[in-house]
């Protein structure tokens, strides 16, 4: 029996090489994307494409209900779709606060809703919830973004109690700096939201540090977190967290490491070389 995967935020990056290395390993693929266009070549490699919005309920339930209506099962969720919103909380409006949950979050948490049922009469699956070194780590002008990344931390944790009787395993996966439109999309709303006020000179030095740290040697391609995906899923007791990536796993055991406040000096510090680096 070909097993079913369901892969939201296909049309780039993460979601784009998750789907190829699924199809790689054999898996029957429905890769989901707004932009349905730019997922010719998964066509063409064998996915079969849904037009998907994980901010509107009723494409999220007509794409899970094709799914089943044509397979009868879905073994994997992956939960990628999502974007960085930065600007400082005094500045960014509440809608677009409202917006970024809506994705990040309320999105995710509605598609494995509409999955579950179909995996609890299974008696097994995968629900695997891309989130982000960032949903254990702050950073400055980050404060909308963080917090849907830590609510999607505290979320799995409950999910993979919850699910545990019906055989039914939640990954989290917590990319650190990976190339793909992430970056400068954050760094375009950062100046958008706080280039101009009382935030200007905080938001173009962590605009350049966000540059820095998507370039040389720092970013990871988005081909390693796929890979990290693909061996969850077809791992019978998978890890619960896999920080790949970036940079991932060093920041992360300096943040254990450290108190509150000597991880903010170290974020503070890191800024400050950035800057002085693109001056050079």
């Amino acid at each position: 029996m070909t097993s079913v995967a369901f892969v939201t935020g296909a049309s780039s990056g993460i979601g784009e090489q998750t789907v190829k290395c699924l199809l790689d390993a054999g898996y029957l693929v429905y890769a989901g994307a707004r932009r349905i266009d730019r997922m010719q070549t998964l066509a063409a490699a064998g996915a079969r494409l849904i037009t998907l919005d994980v901010s509107d309920d009723a494409s999220m339930t007509a794409a899970v209900k094709r799914i089943v209506d044509e397979t009868s099962r879905i073994d994997v969720l992956v939960n990628n779709a999502g974007y960085g919103s930065y600007g400082a909380l005094e500045d960014v409006p509440l809608e677009e606060a409202r917006r970024q949950f809506e994705v990040n979050v309320f999105g995710l948490a509605r598609l494995i809703q509409l999955t579950l049922p179909t995996m609890r009469a299974q008696r097994s699956g995968y629900i695997v919830n891309v989130s982000s070194i960032g949903g254990v780590i702050g950073e400055p002008f980050g404060s909308w973004y963080h917090a849907t990344k830590f609510a999607v931390e505290g979320l799995s944790d409950s999910l993979r109690m919850e699910l545990h009787p019906f055989g039914i395993h939640v990954v989290v996966i917590q990319p650190g700096a990976i190339t793909t439109e992430w970056n400068p999309i954050a760094r375009e709303g950062l100046l958008r939201y706080s280039g101009n006020g009382p935030y200007r000179e905080g938001a173009h030095a962590h605009a350049t540090f966000l540059a820095g740290a998507d370039q040389g040697s720092v970013p990871s391609p988005p081909s390693v977190v796929a890979t990290a995906i693909v061996q969850a899923v077809q791992t019978p007791n998978p890890r619960t967290r896999y920080a790949v990536g970036g940079g991932a796993k060093v920041l992360l055991f300096v943040r254990f490491l450290l108190s509150d406040r000597a991880f903010d000096a170290v974020m503070r510090m890191l800024e400050r070389q950035a800057n002085k680096a693109s001056l050079r």
